[in-house]
């Protein structure tokens, strides 16, 4: 099997060379300091003072850069529910504890239909977020859960990963949920690792930079010509090509830091 069957190109922009940079911001700046930036996976605190240390292994080096490490925002403690007609819900076990209004948690907290939930006895919810990702070269983001960072107490259930070009298709991302064991709370603590984003490169040895982007009028009609069509299409990754046709020549605008 050939590289180009083996990694499928985004239909963007010509394949280039160095460094690809990767622009990440905001969409919802109300509230925005509670949203931590991605950072770079990184092995700094562990033993490299052996040369045979796995956190000095190349291989171990290049995954770790490629791997961006997204932290929760907000203690979340969940429990799943019934109410008397047998909708399902969520108990926000925090109550008045809780650092989230309940009028803020309801907007980006949800739980998805029974009808689309991938097994019958498995919930499924949601958490909206305001993390928006764009690249003017042929790149892909796959989200993954932590799966490099230990937790003492496993979530009951599995997240959602997704896999989608973000030159050609940027969206804002969602923390989607799978509740494999309904009988465990779902406790999410602030700053913990919450879940990965990696970077795929074409060709697939280039360094990644990520860096803070400002939004543009150019972006944001971009945006308002793709957010409804998953709405009236099924298989949304047909509509690359057609997306392809309207998109600017750039999107990627780095933020401008004043001192």
């Amino acid at each position: 099997m050939g590289l180009s069957n083996w990694f499928p190109q985004s239909p963007a922009a010509e394949v280039q060379s160095g460094t690809l940079q990767v622009g990440w911001m905001l969409t919802e700046t109300k509230a925005g300091i509670v949203y931590y930036p991605p950072e770079r996976v990184r092995s700094a605190s562990m033993n490299k003072g052996h040369a045979k240390s796995a956190s000095r292994c190349p291989a171990i080096i290049d995954m770790e850069s490629r791997h961006f490490v997204v932290r929760v925002p907000f203690d979340l403690h969940l429990r799943f529910s019934r109410d008397k007609s047998g909708k399902p819900g969520l108990r926000n076990i925090l109550g008045d504890k809780s650092p989230v209004r309940p009028s803020i948690l309801n907007k980006v907290l949800h739980v998805t239909k029974e009808s689309e939930w991938r097994y019958a006895d498995k919930p499924s919810i949601q958490v909206s977020l305001p993390y928006l990702f764009i690249a003017d070269e042929p790149t892909y983001m796959t989200q993954l859960d932590a799966f490099m960072h230990y937790r003492k107490t496993p979530l009951p259930g599995t997240i959602f990963g997704g896999r989608f070009p973000i030159d050609v298709w940027p969206r804002p991302l969602m923390w989607a949920f799978e509740w494999h064991d309904i009988q465990e709370d779902l406790i999410l603590k602030r700053g913990d690792p919450w879940f990965y984003l990696k970077f795929e490169t074409t060709p697939q040895n280039r360094p990644v930079s990520l860096v803070e982007a400002t939004s543009t009028p150019e972006l944001e009609a971009y945006l308002r010509h793709l957010s409804s069509a998953v709405n009236y299409v099924n298989q949304s990754f047909s509509l690359f090509k057609e997306a392809k046709k309207v998109r600017p020549a750039q999107l990627l605008v780095p933020k401008k830091h004043t001192k």
